[in-house]
């Protein structure tokens, strides 16, 4: 009974995913929906009760806005040098700053990454915190996996 619950569970986010994957992916409706999906298949991969939710949540949030900033941060500063005659155009001091710079921003996302660890492994188990992990993962690539075949149908 509980596994035939569970897949109706995954076929319920299946249709939720293709859904909201319908409308366009790249404005911030669609963002803030797949944001709610995640919630959704994160709580029900970590099992999360009522209070670990409660505290997990915010924790989550706060930690996954601080990493998309840094990694937006080293996106920005890498996206004109995408090709590689543009990288050899380079003086040598800019590219040493922008070296630096990428290492400094890469140290931030790993202490942020081990202060949600210590935040988290207060009241959830590391069992927990490794699923999260996957389960992020594979949340992912069940996304682009969608997302892929969306593009694809359309061309």
């Amino acid at each position: 009974m509980k596994t035939t619950n569970m897949k109706n569970k995954i076929l319920a986010l299946a249709l939720l995913l293709t859904t909201f994957l319908s409308f366009g992916q790249h404005n911030k409706e669609s963002r803030e929906k797949i944001k709610a999906l995640k919630v959704a298949y994160l709580t029900q991969e970590l099992k999360l009760n009522a209070i670990e939710a409660q505290q997990f949540w915010p924790l989550y949030h706060k930690h996954k806005e601080k990493i998309d900033n840094y990694q937006e941060k080293n996106r920005s500063k890498f996206r004109k040098f995408r090709k590689l005659e543009n990288i050899e155009n380079l003086e040598e001091a800019e590219a040493k700053k922008l070296v630096f710079l990428k290492a400094t921003l890469d140290k931030k996302i790993i202490i942020e990454k081990e202060l949600f660890i210590s935040e988290v492994s207060a009241f959830l188990s590391y069992n927990k915190i490794i699923k999260l992990y996957l389960s992020e993962r594979e949340f992912a690539r069940k996304l682009m996996r969608k997302y892929g075949k969306e593009r694809k149908s359309k061309e």
